[in-house]
């Protein structure tokens, strides 16, 4: 019998037999190509993609339209754990960038893993089984590109074979969506009337017909986004050279220039790829530096509080001056914004406004009022500004457009997540239905649902961006899932899901936030929909980085094998005794003197001495040497101070040749020359008295005595002397007989030397020699 971590084929001589994979993954993008890596490197190989396109690649695959090209430095979007070192710009072209993804998949050896021209249509939860059971749609080549308008058009049109060739049902543990966003194009707007009577070639930018020649054609485009913006200046350049090219403008965008790359992009584009494939890790620091300009812009932009009004503000002036310096005259009204920078995506573009500025390029906010063979009318009336500005001096007039070809530039259909993947979790409940009660699209963290097992997202609600790269957003998001998948693979665990609570409180934050945001700041975007947008992050990314290393794990049900339980229960014991071992441990520092169970407030302890000439000889290598213990009898003392039995302790560093002898210079006048004068010898000390004050329960006073000292000379003269201060202070409320047995330790740097019979420069630095601390106990 096969593992249960393995692909297999289930009761295969059966008609019920279904193929079993422990992973399944939608889609083939960026995303799947992230997961599908990272599980390699995880020792993990057996997944499958399943991709409705003819290739890999994604947005990557799909959008093929002149210029089409990355409008984030390419540094920054390529995977981390596997650099591109050889980019030919820093705003590299797609087909460069679908030959990395490609290299990616054969870097890892995952190719064979990708079945292409295969449409994952319905997810089934199976609860007795506890297995995602999953329809595959197996298609003509090619016709997975088409959009699906136009595939349940030739349905209609030719019969479902002409676009289906079979259905199969396979089951899998786990199933992981990267579906994208940029993938399925809008139709034809719905306002512009005629499009059936139009006899030219019809298009959208994402599904670009190389088939179709502009050469001395009339164009008209719908639409002025990022893509629109790259592709219009290349059409009437070769090998396009249309003739006239008509832009229709709902609303303009905010367009910010391109980043210069260092050195200039000559010099950048030569010298890059050789410093950074030799120079170690130049290639990640100039990554960082892409990760930490784009998130420069979230904390001067995209937040809602008065510094970002100031600093947005400012910008977007300068962008105003920017328009003026590059675009003619006549467009400089329709080309500014009335909306907040940021609001809707922004455009990284250095060639568009140039454009605008050839006479073959026509830039219009006049509504396409119809339709004709050969022809479009635009107005009367426009769209921007606002026809209720009377200020404005945007054309109004009615006006016919010859068109030979129209391409539509109107965006994506970014707000039907996950469509159009039926999903039907626990009790049979789609996933739209559960989304229709609750407000809108959502998920935890972009990532997971509640009612949804073993199902995890990639690039789910709430995770775009306006600031950052895709590709930093997705590997955060697969880190995060690999997490949990490794959980049940390891065989840990058999369900993850996450729980309502936290996904309904996260949904709830995000919401409230993002009406906060720049996002929704007067314009209309394709973040929002009804008020609910289920599109943008509303924090940082270095937030967002953050919430994937470290996932609350309480915010997840997880229901565990024996196997899972047992190592739970082992690493739970594991932490006890580690927290008992600390708590024993510190126990014993502080019997020891480690001074954790007590805080220093002072001492004041009191030794004088005097030198001894008598040799003494070193009985011990020991680290400490015990002095003497008093047997005075319990005494009255003032203020409630009472007198008890003691040890005193005197603890050394070691390693100096010191064992029951301590060393410090006495005044050079004491009077012996003997090479053992500066020997205090602690054990010649007959009587050690140690008086401990109970005053307030709080403070106590150490007096050390020692009663043989002598106070006068045998001149008479006071003995010169060091005395040793301080205080310390116990726990509230302890008193002197809880403190019998206790053992408390001050260290020797808290006891200031006071000097008698001397001012201190004649009596000498005071240098305690190895004495680390004084140690006593009350019996």
């Amino acid at each position: 019998m096969s593992p249960p971590d393995t692909i297999r084929v289930v009761n295969g001589f059966s008609k019920d037999a279904y193929t079993y994979y422990p992973i399944l993954i939608v889609g083939a993008g960026e995303s799947a190509i992230a997961l599908g890596a990272r599980l390699k490197e995880e020792g993990f190989d057996q997944f499958r993609l399943f991709e409705r396109q003819a290739g890999i690649g994604g947005t990557w695959w799909i959008n093929r339209y002149p210029g089409v090209a990355c409008d984030v430095p390419a540094a920054f979007y390529s995977f981390s754990f596997s650099l591109n070192y050889k980019w030919t710009s820093l705003y590299p072209e797609g087909e460069e960038i679908y030959n990395y993804l490609e290299h990616i998949t054969e870097k890892y050896l995952f190719v064979d893993k990708i079945q292409v021209n295969t449409d994952v249509s319905e997810l089934r939860w199976l609860e007795d089984e506890q297995l995602w059971e999953a329809t595959l749609t197996h298609m003509v080549p090619g016709t997975g590109d088409m959009s699906r308008k136009a595939m349940h058009q030739r349905i209609a049109e030719q019969g479902r074979e002409s676009v289906y060739l079979r259905q199969e049902i396979v089951r899998a543990r786990i199933v992981v969506s990267c579906a994208g966003g940029l993938v399925e194009p809008n139709a034809w707007p719905s306002s512009i009337p005629g499009r059936d009577s139009f006899e030219g070639p019809v298009f959208h930018s994402a599904r670009w017909d190389h088939s179709v020649d502009f050469n001395d054609k009339n164009v008209v485009v719908i639409g002025t986004g990022c893509s629109a913006a790259q592709f219009v200046p290349r059409l009437i350049k070769k090998p396009h050279n249309a003739k006239s090219v008509t832009q229709v403008m709902r609303s303009p965008p905010w367009v910010v220039p391109k980043a210069v790359p260092p050195g200039g992009k000559e010099k950048y584009e030569k010298y890059s790829p050789t410093l950074f494939s030799n120079i170690p890790g130049m290639a990640k620091l100039f990554r960082f530096m892409c990760f930490a300009a784009g998130e420069s812009d979230w904390f001067t932009i995209f937040d809602d509080n008065s510094w970002n009004h100031k600093t947005r503000k400012k910008l977007e002036l300068q962008m105003v001056d920017r328009i003026k310096e590059m675009v003619p005259e006549k467009y400089h009204e329709i080309l500014t914004p009335d909306y907040a920078i940021g609001c809707k995506r922004r455009i990284f573009d250095n060639d568009w406004f140039l454009s605008l500025n050839d006479p073959k390029i026509e830039l219009t906010t006049k509504p396409i009022t119809k339709v004709s063979p050969k022809s479009i009318t635009i107005g009367p009336g426009r769209v921007y500004p606002n026809m209720d500005d009377s200020n404005s001096k945007a054309p109004i007039d009615e006006e016919t457009i010859p068109a030979d070809v129209i391409v539509l530039g109107n965006g994506f259909e970014v707000t039907t997540w996950l469509h159009p993947l039926k999903i039907r979790g626990k009790g049979g409940k789609y996933m739209q239905d559960v989304w229709d009660e609750r407000g809108g699209p959502q998920a935890y963290l972009g990532l997971a649902m509640d009612g949804f097992p073993n199902l995890f997202i990639v690039f789910g609600p709430n995770t775009a961006t306006g600031h950052s790269s895709v590709i930093l957003a997705s590997e955060n998001m697969v880190e995060y899932n690999i997490k949990m998948i490794k959980k049940i693979l390891h065989g840990d665990v058999k369900t993850i899901e996450v729980k309502k609570d936290a996904e309904v409180a996260w949904t709830k934050i995000v919401q409230e936030r993002n009406k906060g945001s720049v996002f929704n700041n007067g314009c209309q975007n394709w973040y929002q929909r009804d008020g609910w947008n289920a599109t943008a992050y509303p924090y940082s990314q270095i937030d967002f980085t953050f919430r994937c290393m470290f996932p609350k794990w309480s915010d997840w049900d997880m229901q565990y094998t024996r196997k899972g339980l047992l190592k739970k229960q082992v690493r739970r014991a594991c932490g006890v005794i580690l927290l008992l071992g600390i708590i024993v441990g510190s126990f014993a520092l502080r019997q020891r003197g480690s001074g954790l169970g007590f805080h220093h407030h002072g001492i004041r302890k009191t030794k004088s001495h005097r030198s001894q000439s008598k040799t003494q000889e070193a009985s011990s290598s020991d680290d400490r040497v015990r002095g003497g213990s008093s047997q005075s009898s319990l005494t009255s003392l003032p203020n409630n101070c009472a007198l008890f039995e003691g040890h005193l302790d005197i603890e050394t560093l070691g390693g100096a040749g010191f064992a029951s002898q301590y060393q410090y210079p006495l005044p050079e006048n004491e009077g012996s020359t003997s090479s053992n004068a500066n020997v205090w010898d602690l054990s010649a000390y007959e009587g050690i008295e140690l008086d401990v004050g109970l005053g307030d329960g709080k403070v106590y006073t150490l007096v050390l005595k020692d009663e043989d000292s002598q106070d006068k000379r045998d001149d008479g003269r006071e003995r010169a002397g060091i005395n040793w201060e301080a205080e310390f202070r116990v726990g509230e409320g302890t008193t002197g007989e809880e403190m019998v047995g206790k053992k408390v330790w001050v260290p020797w740097s808290a006891l200031k030397p006071t000097y008698r019979g001397r001012k201190k420069e004649d009596a000498g630095e005071f240098k305690p020699g190895q004495i680390r601390r004084i140690g006593f106990m009350m019996r």
